[in-house]
């Protein structure tokens, strides 16, 4: 399964889910900066979007809510590491009050993965951050140096859900 993703002006993307009816298109915003993202087989029906392989899923993308996205680059040679500990630890997230999908996407092209979190709202991710099991998820801590497979300092994006009409 992949995942793809384009950014744009909202009057602009709105226009897509007409031409393609058959396909759920997810649309959040981050400040003025409006992206959108869906999931399925097949070519990418974007002009200029990302495609990535879904790694990890768990959960289901809602039409409402608040969604995080940890950017993070990884070295060719350090992809399956970085894979096989998301893969041990996923599981304390499902738990968290408010936890609706967690998604790992492996770019087709480039090196930056992103981890995406979707959350009924806000104050649960803030929860999930503040809370033991987080801790117990990045137990390298903020004051460790990040691994070595890691190409560039990670980024996060956050995005509320808005409707499309």
């Amino acid at each position: 399964m992949n995942a793809y993703m384009t950014n744009g002006t909202l009057d602009f993307l709105k226009k897509i889910p007409a031409k393609h009816t058959d396909i759920t298109f997810y649309f959040m915003r981050e400040g003025t900066s409006t992206l959108v993202y869906y999931e399925g087989e097949g070519k990418n029906v974007f002009a200029s979007g990302r495609t990535y392989d879904i790694v990890i899923e768990n959960g289901s993308m809602h039409q409402n809510g608040f969604v995080v996205m940890n950017n993070i680059p990884v070295a060719d040679d350090g992809k399956p590491t970085f894979e096989d500990a998301f893969k041990q630890r996923q599981q304390s997230v499902e738990s968290m009050p408010g936890f609706q999908a967690f998604r790992l996407l492996r770019p087709k092209q480039g090196n930056t993965y992103v981890v995406m979190t979707q959350w009924t709202s806000e104050s649960d991710y803030d929860n999930w951050k503040n809370s033991d099991a987080f801790k117990q998820a990045h137990k390298h801590g903020s004051d460790a140096k990040p691994p070595a497979y890691f190409l560039d300092q990670p980024f996060v994006t956050s995005y509320h859900m808005i409707e499309a009409d």
